[in-house]
């Protein structure tokens, strides 16, 4: 097997498990699974509004959707696919180690839970940065793309914190104001902006020292 039906295999393989696994947490959501809540669960477009809310699962269906379009052979890259292919990779690296380090502990899960739960923060994370370091595409993270790769985690902090006021819910503790107070929020907000820094600035400089593991080159972008 040649290099690039290689490279699509393992895209295709990541849209797979990643689409499953957002099928699985989505339908435990419509059943009414518990995770990090205590309390029984709200009515059901309440616990849609809030699955997509999460950052885990927005960036987990980047990564399905940026994959799909890699499994399906596409060889042009426009910015907003870079930004977006540039957010699933530093994203879900984010999520697999704020997950590890901070959510991981506070979980008690068995069954499907369980099973979404390892999907979304460990498996889909693995296979998107392996395939990603392993089969680029390279040239595709120019230092260009830094401050648009920004505006969708930025994004979602205020958004996560403006909703949070007004429905007096966060989706994850570090974040929850009521709980912690705005200095302290804002101090875990600041240090997730610094970490998505350093993970995009550090994706730049890699993708332009990495092989080529599917052999395109940038000229062919539009």
């Amino acid at each position: 097997m040649d290099t690039a039906r290689m490279a699509r295999s393992w895209h295709f393989l990541t849209a797979v498990v990643t689409w499953a696994a957002l099928l699985l947490q989505l339908v435990l959501v419509v059943k009414g699974s518990v995770v990090l809540d205590d309390a029984a669960p709200p009515a059901l477009g309440t616990r849609l509004i809030r699955f997509i809310s999460y950052f885990t699962i927005l960036t987990n269906l980047l990564v399905a959707l940026t994959t799909t379009t890699l499994a399906a052979g596409q060889d042009r890259f426009p910015t907003w696919w870079r930004v977006l292919r540039l957010n699933a990779i530093v994203g879900i690296a984010v999520t697999g180690l704020v997950h590890w380090f901070l959510l991981r502990p506070l979980l008690d899960l068995d069954g499907a839970d369980w099973a979404a739960d390892k999907l979304l923060h460990v498996v889909v994370p693995l296979l998107a940065i392996v395939g990603w370091v392993a089969f680029g595409p390279r040239g595709k993270a120019e230092s260009g793309l830094l401050w648009l790769s920004l505006v969708y985690p930025l994004g979602w902090l205020a958004y996560t914190l403006v909703r949070g006021a007004v429905a007096d819910w966060y989706p994850y503790p570090f974040l929850d104001v009521s709980e912690r107070g705005y200095p302290k929020s804002l101090l875990a907000c600041a240090g997730v902006a610094v970490l998505l820094l350093v993970l995009t600035r550090g994706a730049m400089v890699l993708d332009r020292g990495l092989p080529s593991g599917a052999g395109r080159s940038a000229p062919r972008d539009r």
